[in-house]
């Protein structure tokens, strides 16, 4: 079957089942397309809070469906690719959290959206990579433990005079863009504006002409007077820059800037989930509630 009759085939049946279809910015190109909103995790979040629909269909990674599940514990979440992980994610435990609680007992916990269920739960508040500073500078502690992202974190304290306890997780796709890479895509292209995502080294983040989301960089190359961008984050990104900003030229820091994990989701997966009603992403009430007290609190700042 081809592109279009596969996406108007789930089209139909998304206003059969009453769905709403989210997609992240790293999706692929096709998924992209059939979304009803694309973002960044803190549109996304937003998205599930508020939208209507009896289905949501998240075309993203495990911690996003979950946190959908949390916001909308009455609608049925579904993740197309069920084994679309997150490593950074998978990089802190809520038991390891505890430790880290017990030993430094009067910080706040602020995690990255980046997260399980189980550590959110344990978290005071969460944070996305948009609204990370704005965050942590709206607790009351000064002190601060920031899970999983230690480059998140970094990049926050920069901006803030409080004191930041970083775990020492990481984004396999971010930390994986060097310097040298910087170095050789400004001599390509002298001319253009360096944009980096927050999850990358702070050796990067230092040559960067700006830091922002992935919402955030959509948002300055479109709005900006210069034509020309380096984007320092998912390449998956470039296909929605494209639709949205189409006069714009812009380059990719580091082709291997590939998350794996995000590309599981085609749309054979979206239309067998949506006729299926599976998988679907469920998160057990006592957990549920927990964190859903620290997403809440984040969507509140």
């Amino acid at each position: 079957m081809d592109t279009l009759a596969l996406q108007n085939e789930i089209l139909q049946l998304k206003k059969e089942r009453n769905a709403i279809i989210l997609a992240h910015n790293y999706q692929i190109p096709e998924v992209q397309d059939i979304a009803d909103i694309t973002g960044d995790s803190l549109e996304l979040s937003r998205a599930a809070a508020t939208m209507g629909g009896d289905v949501i269909v998240f075309c993203g990674v495990d911690f996003m469906a979950e946190t959908a599940a949390i916001l909308s514990p009455k609608k049925k979440v579904l993740l197309p690719a069920i084994d679309a992980c997150c490593p950074m994610a998978q990089m802190i435990t809520a038991k390891e959290l505890k430790l880290v609680k017990d030993r430094y007992p009067k910080a706040a916990v602020v995690c990255y959206v980046n997260t399980t269920a189980e550590v959110k739960a344990e978290s005071d508040i969460c944070c996305t990579s948009s609204n990370a500073v704005k965050v942590v500078n709206s607790v009351k502690e000064q002190q601060i433990i920031f899970v999983p992202d230690r480059n998140l974190a970094l990049y926050v304290a920069r901006f803030s005079k409080k004191e930041i306890l970083p775990w020492e997780g990481f984004c396999i796709v971010h930390d994986q863009i060097m310097p040298e890479h910087v170095d050789k895509a400004k001599q390509i292209h002298p001319e253009a504006v360096l944009l980096v995502h927050p999850e990358c080294r702070p050796e990067v983040i230092d040559r960067a002409d700006e830091v922002a989301s992935t919402s955030g960089i959509i948002k300055h190359v479109c709005t900006s007077q210069k034509n020309e961008f380096i984007i320092g984050t998912e390449v998956g990104i470039l296909h929605r820059i494209k639709r949205e900003c189409p006069t714009k030229l812009c380059y990719p820091l580091s082709e291997m800037a590939l998350c794996r994990n995000m590309k599981k989701t085609d749309l054979i997966k979206v239309r067998d989930s949506l006729k299926s009603l599976e998988p679907r992403i469920t998160v057990p009430e006592e957990i549920a509630d927990k964190a859903r007290r620290a997403i809440n609190r984040m969507l509140d700042v």
